[in-house]
């Protein structure tokens, strides 16, 4: 499998080594278990002849050969994790080339990875239009504004896609290259993991913070802040919009293209998170916590619990020891 890693001025050092690391390993196992019948070929490529990392080290780069066309294209996260600092490195000159260069790559043949904040590059270009994605938790509600066309579910760890697959927040990186081994071998994939202490994660959904998804709107943070002080008495679409000055209308807009889901689903959850805080530090069992945030029964807790999380209350509850 012949793979280009598009390096791009400032992109996050630790992107980069993981996924470098990760199939560096499979090589090596792929000589010892197979004879060398499986093999990466891996090459970092660049649109200049000099690209420095976040981090000022000099990456040795290749220049992009017409003649050598990839399987693979995986694009690392730049390092440029606030939105006031990544919508500027968007409209980059070396950014625009490189989404250029994705679609003729695509065009070709080529299937593109990414993860991270690198899942935004893909995006610029168009080819995530209409498909399934995921990204950088914190960034989805950016993400989802600049991005209408993209189905986005950022809960998820890693998404394929008919254009190749996006992978989630930091560590993503690594589940991105798991993946893509396990494609070419599954048994190889085992044996990396084994050696990293690592495994492809389904979700990211129990390490998204929602008040950080909030602050990408004035108004849905002040729905975050009323709402955190109205977690045992239940909702109220109403009431949400007359405390806000607003429509329930407007407010159920604002958190669709804001937060993707409706002023419910955000409020439940609030309490998820408020349960999980609990589960963690009170010592409270499950009906006592229930009544916390506002269910008559632990029951309903525990089924939104695994829905929201994807584990369950003796999981989350392990995760402590």
């Amino acid at each position: 499998m012949r793979l280009a890693i598009l390096a791009l001025e400032g992109l996050w050092d630790t992107g980069l080594t993981v996924i470098l690391d990760a199939f560096k390993l499979a090589d090596n196992f792929s000589v010892l278990q197979m004879g060398g019948t499986l093999r990466f070929n891996v090459s970092i490529v660049g649109l200049r002849k000099k690209v420095r990392s976040g981090q000022g080290f000099a990456i040795p780069v290749e220049a992009i050969a017409t003649e050598a066309k990839p399987d693979w294209v995986i694009v690392p996260a730049l390092n440029t994790a606030r939105p006031e600092l990544l919508v500027p490195a968007l409209d980059r000159r070396d950014v625009k080339q490189a989404g250029e260069q994705l679609r003729t790559w695509h065009a070709e043949g080529a299937r593109i990875g990414a993860s991270c904040i690198g899942t935004f590059v893909v995006a610029e270009t168009g080819l995530l239009d209409h498909q399934e994605a995921t990204t950088t938790w914190w960034l989805a509600p950016l993400f989802r504004q600049r991005y209408p066309n993209v189905r986005l579910d950022e809960k998820r760890m890693l998404v394929p896609s008919r254009i190749g697959a996006t992978a989630g927040a930091a560590m993503g990186h690594l589940d991105l290259a798991l993946w893509l081994i396990r494609q070419a071998s599954p048994e190889l994939a085992a044996m990396v993991s084994r050696y990293l202490l690592a495994d492809l994660r389904s979700s990211q959904a129990r390490f998204i913070i929602p008040n950080h998804l909030a602050q990408a709107d004035p108004l849905i943070q002040r729905f975050e802040r009323w709402a955190r002080d109205r977690l045992k008495q239940g909702f109220s679409l109403q009431d949400a919009a007359e405390a806000l000055a607003t429509s329930p209308r407007t407010l159920q807009r604002r958190c669709e293209a804001v937060l993707g889901k409706s002023p419910l689903s955000y409020f439940q959850d609030l309490r998820v998170e408020r349960a999980q805080s609990l589960l963690h530090g009170s010592g409270l069992d499950i009906e006592a916590i229930a009544a916390e945030v506002g269910y008559e029964d632990g029951a309903t807790l525990r089924t939104l619990i695994r829905e929201r999380l994807g584990r369950g209350v003796r999981e989350l509850r392990a995760d402590m020891r």
